[in-house]
């Protein structure tokens, strides 16, 4: 039987959820969508016709149209500030839940909804969908296989200079809180490594169209004597990065880059004499082969698949809360000026 789900929300990021759902036969015979819930009834009903949904329960209430509807599943596309609300909610009348990027806009925040989850018996999960694009997988494997030897360093550079409008431009630390989640939650996927401590130093260069915190840079220290580094701004014209980074991956035998895109460049020591030995190039080991290799629908397809089967999705909260962590450890460290510990009973539950 399809499973019933109320999605809450319904501004423009919600067309690509609507997409996703609609794209593959699985999400289509797994998901019936019957409700839509937005602060402005207009918008909700302006979706429901763009996307042919025909009858389907329209509100302003969250709780009331869960009443309504009864739903199984609650798909959250609300602002970040509205996340634990509308998570709560769903929680509270017995949906599994799955959100947009970040899990919460607190931790205190994070760790009350991964307990609620709990207690209630419910999964809930977080739409970081970076982790379920090839490029991503691909350097997971590579790590994973030993490539370029034991891991070292993971080097990451975002610069991009997008006018969005809307509440982005308004948020504090737009940067870190609102797009490098991405890169950092992919960055402790793809090393396997615990985070274990953070300096960070924020600035809203001028120029900058946002409100606050549109540049980052961040150093963080990872378990097994690695080291991540983030550089990044949002408010950065000219010719811009990937909006998956660029990627240097170093190891004790080699490196790995990506553009971000399709291009990578593996190499090891060559056989040079002299200062510096050269390098070799090898061959980028291909994606896992499964279907999660689709962003935003293959998220989706993970948490569906997890209630299914009882089995846990890749970006339940309980997980991504240390992503999590990283962020708002960053944004400590930015307002401090001093480095903060990761592993502290109030960053990460």
């Amino acid at each position: 039987m399809k499973m019933r789900a109320v999605l809450c929300g319904c501004g423009a990021m919600a067309k690509g959820w609507l997409r996703a759902l609609q794209s593959t036969d699985e999400l289509r015979d797994a998901v019936e969508l019957v409700g839509l819930v937005d602060l402005n009834r207009e918008t909700a009903a302006a979706l429901a016709i763009e996307f042919d949904l025909g009858d389907i329960v329209i509100g302003t209430d969250l709780d009331d149209v869960l009443e309504r509807c009864n739903p199984d599943l609650l798909f959250d596309v609300v602002v970040p500030g509205a996340r634990s609300q509308v998570a709560r909610a769903g929680l509270r009348h017995g949906c599994h839940v799955l959100s947009e990027k970040p899990l919460a806009a607190s931790m205190q925040e994070a760790s009350e909804l991964v307990r609620l989850a709990a207690e209630a018996g419910k999964i809930h999960a977080v739409v970081q969908n970076r982790r379920f694009i090839p490029g991503i997988r691909r350097l997971r494997r590579a790590v994973e296989d030993g490539l370029i030897g034991d891991l070292t360093g993971v080097h990451c550079d975002f610069f991009l200079g997008p006018h969005f409008g809307g509440f982005r431009e308004a948020m504090d630390n737009v940067l870190l809180l609102d797009m490098a989640i991405h890169t950092l939650d992919a960055a402790r996927f793809v090393s396997g490594r615990t985070p274990l401590s953070v300096y960070c130093v924020e600035t809203n260069p001028p120029g900058s169209w946002y409100a606050h915190g549109a540049a980052a840079n961040a150093i963080y220290r990872l378990s097994g004597d690695a080291v991540l580094t983030y550089r990044g701004s949002w408010c950065a014209e000219g010719r811009p990065t990937s909006w998956e980074s660029s990627w240097r991956l170093v190891g004790s035998r080699g490196m790995i880059t990506w553009d971000g895109d399709a291009t990578f460049d593996v190499t090891t020591p060559g056989h040079e004499e002299g200062l510096l030995a050269g390098f070799e190039v090898l061959d980028m080991p291909e994606a896992p082969d499964d279907d999660l290799l689709h962003g935003h629908q293959s998220v989706i397809t993970d948490f569906i698949r997890s209630i299914r089967t009882g089995t846990r999705p890749e970006t339940a909260s309980d997980d991504n809360i240390n992503s999590l962590a990283m962020v708002f450890g960053a944004i400590e460290s930015a307002r401090t000026g001093l480095p903060v510990d990761l592993q502290a009973k109030e960053m990460i539950s």
